[in-house]
């Protein structure tokens, strides 16, 4: 019985059929493709594998457009949705195939679906894979939710502009913590514009780029948390005006 619940059958064949669901799509993708020679399409681990994925992919662009961006997304969406590492490269080549605007608009609605599907795939069979793998950032995220229940916007704002906790746990938690949907949603398609415009932006000179280290300078990552404790000000002073106003109250309950 604890076995059950912990991961319930029925739970690992739904995990089975959402996998099957991006695979049939990159199949889709995959068939109505030129006949051709495939083997440089992986997951890129590094910059070196992402120039080489970046240099054939150049040449589909432009004339499996369609294909390419719904190869792309379904790609990006599965990585999000299962937590894979490495969507930041993803990032990047989506400012080298397709610009800033192009790639950046791309990025955001990926990342923005994907993040989502994360979100309904842990409220749906995520509560026992959360509590063994963060058990302590589980705790603090529960007790700052709760503290900022009347502007969660602003704090779930902060937490996707700033690396304050990982997106991967914050998609994953948000749903057993109970953040509404609508406010995850908007907080994850606004707080993700900055550092996506960095990275998409850091694609497009692909090749001038060492490191992912040269991404986000002490410069960058400064303007990211000023961003951030300007989204999250009006959370604070809402506390503040909570506890002031309480202490009137209680000064005149006793005057």
């Amino acid at each position: 019985m604890a076995r059950e619940d912990r991961f319930p059958m029925w739970e690992a064949a739904l995990l089975a059929a959402v996998a099957a669901v991006f695979a049939a799509a990159l199949g889709g993708v995959y068939v109505s493709m030129p006949h051709s020679d495939y083997s440089f399409l992986k997951l890129p681990r590094n910059l070196q594998e992402l120039q080489v994925l970046t240099d054939h992919l150049e040449g589909y662009t432009s004339d499996y457009t369609i294909q390419v961006l719904v190869g792309y997304c379904a790609v990006y969406i599965f990585m999000q949705t299962f937590m894979i590492p490495g969507t930041i490269f993803m990032s990047l080549l989506a400012g080298a195939l397709f610009g800033q605007l192009g790639g950046l608009a791309l990025v955001i609605f990926a990342a923005t679906a994907g993040a989502s599907s994360c979100y309904f795939l842990s409220k749906l069979v995520g509560k026992p894979l959360v509590f063994s793998l963060w058990p302590d950032k589980l705790m603090f995220f529960q007790k700052q939710v709760g503290k900022r229940r009347e502007k969660l916007l602003n704090y779930m704002l902060f937490l996707r502009v700033t690396p304050t906790l990982p997106n991967t746990f914050i998609n994953f938690a948000s749903p057993i913590v109970d953040v509404p949907y609508h406010i995850f949603f908007l907080a994850t398609s606004i707080g993700l514009i900055p550092a996506a415009y960095v990275t998409v932006r850091a694609g497009i000179a692909l090749s001038d780029l060492r490191s992912l280290n040269d991404l986000y300078d002490p410069k960058s990552i400064a303007v990211l948390f000023l961003i951030g404790l300007v989204s999250v000000t009006p959370t604070l002073l809402g506390k503040n005006e909570t506890q002031s106003s309480a202490s009137a109250n209680m000064a005149a309950s006793t005057s």
